[in-house]
Order: structure tokens, then sequence, then C-alpha cells
């Protein structure tokens, strides 16, 4: 009996986790539920079978609960599954591969110091547009030493707060802009680059606040700084790309309803996880780090990087600009209550604000 106990607790664990993401706050605990998913998932299906050790086929209460627990499995399968090599792929592969951007980005931590890590990195996967997150003017000195000669076009902000943003170009940049969308500490990089092919193209570079207790203990401001950025995208008239650490997964409800709103579409699908973060763990990884694209653009390769001392792996694409075949992937139109959701992010951000200014 006391096994029993035991398994039956072990699996009510499992349906509480697999119910939590849904419960409708911005508290940093209930929010970062969304991200060990894939745990989660094989969790769910251990409690199950497990249970079958102490399985009375007498008594329809295990029946009842052997039943939720594999209902709960399925349900995380499902939303693991497009990240999984069965599933179709949404950025579909290279045609014409005559015009080809590779994209790197990585976040460098930083506390890290192995500079010479993340420049070799660079340097393998032959990047064209290289964003890099958390470099201060440690890391703004040390990589101007070594690609400045290769990256003509650059944009900088260093940080001491974790916050600091680089992007280096082999490409013209037009109408550089560094923009704070939530706070005026941390920014995003805004800018057109002008391919070879003389198309010009809009590059968002976000690296928005996590939902943790030391900084800021809701999901709000995160959430907000996604749905400023996935208008952005979604009003530009030129073919967008958004990359960077968004500190979230690839299957949580805000990053689907960002990728609704904007219209962009994610690599990741059919292609794997590609679990960036946390480069240091084994067990605990998932996708927080992502390159978004429009419909204009095709893959050719998905990869991580090498680690760099970082906490997280980079992120790597080639990917090939194809505006002429863009109709074969393009995804349905975000609806009114999907565009309302995403408004409704905004505006509590807004309210938030203004609520921490009268206090």
């Amino acid at each position: 009996m006391k096994l029993k106990h035991f398994l039956r607790g072990f699996g009510v664990i499992a349906i509480i986790l697999t119910i939590f993401p849904f419960v409708a706050v911005d508290v940093w605990w209930v929010r970062s539920f969304d991200f060990p998913h894939l745990q989660l998932t094989f969790l769910t299906l251990i409690a199950a079978l497990t249970y079958f050790l102490a399985f009375d086929i007498r008594k329809i209460v295990d029946y009842v609960f052997v039943s939720v627990l594999f209902a709960c499995f399925f349900f995380q399968a499902v939303k693991v599954y497009p990240y999984t090599a069965f599933a179709s792929y949404e950025v579909l592969d290279t045609v014409d591969d005559s015009n080809l951007i590779n994209i790197y980005a990585a976040n460098v931590l930083q506390d890290n110091t192995e500079t010479s890590k993340v420049v070799q990195d660079i340097e393998q996967f032959k990047a064209d547009l290289v964003v890099l997150t958390e470099t201060n003017t440690f890391w703004k000195n040390q990589l101007n030493k070594k690609l400045d000669i290769d990256y003509p076009y650059k944009i900088e902000v260093p940080l001491e707060n974790t916050y600091g943003m680089i992007l280096y170009s082999k490409f013209k940049l037009v109408e550089p802009q560094v923009r704070y969308l939530i706070e005026d500490t941390i920014p995003s990089i805004d800018t057109k680059i002008v391919l070879p092919s003389k198309d010009t193209i809009q590059i968002y570079a976000i690296h928005p606040a996590p939902p943790v207790p030391q900084h800021n203990p809701s999901s709000v401001d995160r959430d907000a700084e996604m749905m400023k950025t996935a208008r952005l995208a979604r009003n530009s008239k030129y073919p967008v790309i958004v990359l960077g650490d968004f500190n979230d997964v690839a299957w949580s409800e805000t990053t689907k309803l960002f990728q609704r709103v904007s219209g962009l579409l994610d690599m990741r699908k059919g292609r794997g996880l590609f679990n960036t973060y946390n480069a240091n763990s084994y067990i605990m990884r998932w996708p927080l780090d992502h390159i978004f694209t429009d419909v204009a653009f095709r893959a050719k390769k998905v990869a991580m990087g090498n680690h760099i001392g970082s906490d997280h792996f980079p992120f790597f694409t080639t990917i090939s600009f194809e505006p002429a075949i863009a109709k074969e992937q393009k995804l349905p139109p975000a609806t009114k209550e999907e565009l309302k959701q995403a408004f409704t992010e905004i505006l509590k951000e807004e309210e938030q604000t203004q609520e921490e200014l009268h206090d």
C-alpha cells in the first residue's frame, strides 16, 4: 500500500505540473513551468508506466488515474512533436542558394572571459550577421580587437547589467538604432541590412528580461517586449528577422502568440529542439535562443554552436532570401482574438509601469 501511495503521489505531481502552464497568472514561478516541457513529458510517461506496479484491475479509480496520466502525457507529447524530425518543416529548405545569409546568435554570459572561443566559433560558422547578448565593455573591447576587420558594420550597446548587446555585420546597415521598448536599462537593436543582392531586410535583436524574482517577479515585461516586437515585425514593409535570447521557450503560449501576430516562422519546427540553455546541464536544457524569419526566407542549415564558456550554446542558421516563393510557406493570418491578446499583454506592462511611477 505504501508503494501505491508513493506512485499515486508521483502521478499527482506530474498532473499538476502539466496543468501549471495554463494557470492564468504572470507570477515567475508559475511561468517557469513552461520551460522544462520535454522533461515533464518524460516524467509523466514514467509516472504512468510505474503506476502499473501497483495497478488493481478491480478498482475503477486506478483506471481513471492511469487514463488521466496518459492524457497528460499525450498532451505534453503533442506540444513537443512539432520540434521533432517527424513533423513538417515550417521554414522550408533552400531552393536557390545564390542569396545566402549566415546568422549567429549567442548569449556569451557577461562573467565569461573566454572571448577567443566565441571568436573561433563565429569564424568557424563564417557568420555574416552576429548578435551577442550579455556583452559589457570588456567584451566589446576584446571582440573589437579580433572582429573589426571582418565586420565593418556594428552596433554596440555595452552594459554592465547583463543586458548589453552587440551586433556585427558584413553587410551595410541602414538606419541603425537602439530601442528601449520596456525599460531604459534593457536595449534592443533595430536596423535594416542591405544584402549583396541589393535587397533590404529588417533586423530586430532582443533580449527581454526573464520572469525571475531577483529582477522581475512576473512575466509581464518579457511578454510585452515580445508583443511589441511582433507588432513592429507585422508592420514592417521589409522582410523581417527577429533573433536573440528571448528568455522564453519555443512552445510557450507567449512565443506562439508572438509567431501568430508577427507572421514569422520557426526554423526549429521539423528539425529539432536545439536546446541552447543550460549548456552546463545535460538534463535541464530547453530552447531559449531564437531566430525567427519572414516567409521570404528558406533554411539551408540550422545548428547549435560549440561550448563557448557560457551557460548558453550559440544558435546558428544559414538562410536564403527567396521572396518569389514566399507564399509556399505563409502562415494563416492572426485572428482578432490573437491580436487583442497581444495588445492586452502590452497594456498590462504599461499599466504596471504607471503603478510603479505612482508608488
